[in-house]
């Protein structure tokens, strides 16, 4: 399947590529045949991920983000991982007063933050560089609950990285049906 039927079809679900990302930043990254050979299953992959070349920092979907959860290297790394996912719910000043707190050497770490108008401090566990993946979930179920269009976070599990998706139910479903009989998508917080 044409890649750029691919794309229009996804982007009426809910992931269009953002804006000033072309078929050309995809194809910087992989060959067209590997995105026509498996239709949908690697598109939707990649969405999530940023275009490999400058100027750097730009993800392809502003609906999708490829979240590696060994990513806590030090101060600031909730901090990116929250903003991250404000970005991926289209709230990205949801989270006000945001900070955090990351020793690695002594195994302390924390995030603390106001959604919706009320605080929030969540104590992350310290597993070398790994996310708490827990922190994480707190994260997502603090942009759902102030969503008023029913979109929520779904998953495709990666492994070491966690694809999550801001979709409506009925556009996840959807993308779902496209993907099999690969990986669907899946509720990110185990609520259906």
């Amino acid at each position: 399947m044409e890649l750029e039927s691919q794309i229009s079809r996804l982007a009426g679900l809910g992931l269009p590529l953002a804006a000033g990302r072309t078929v050309d930043d995809l194809l910087h990254s992989l060959p067209r045949d590997l995105f026509e050979r498996r239709p949908y299953s690697l598109l939707v992959s990649v969405l999530g991920a940023e275009v490999e070349r400058e100027p750097w920092g730009r993800p392809f979907c502003d609906r999708a983000w490829s979240f590696d959860t060994e990513c806590v290297h030090g101060p600031g790394a909730y901090v990116r991982i929250a903003r991250e996912l404000c970005r991926t719910a289209g709230r990205p000043e949801a989270f006000t007063d945001l900070r955090d707190h990351v020793d690695l050497g002594t195994g302390e770490a924390w995030i603390a933050y106001t959604v919706d108008g009320r605080r929030q401090r969540w104590t992350a566990e310290v597993c070398d560089d790994w996310a708490d993946t827990m922190v994480a979930g707190y994260l997502m179920d603090g942009l759902e609950r102030g969503a008023e269009d029913g979109r929520r976070f779904w998953t495709r599990d990666g492994g070491q990285t966690m694809s999550l998706y801001w979709l409506h139910p009925d556009d996840a479903h959807a993308v779902s049906a496209l993907l099999a009989p690969a990986q669907p998508l899946v509720p990110a917080l185990g609520h259906p």
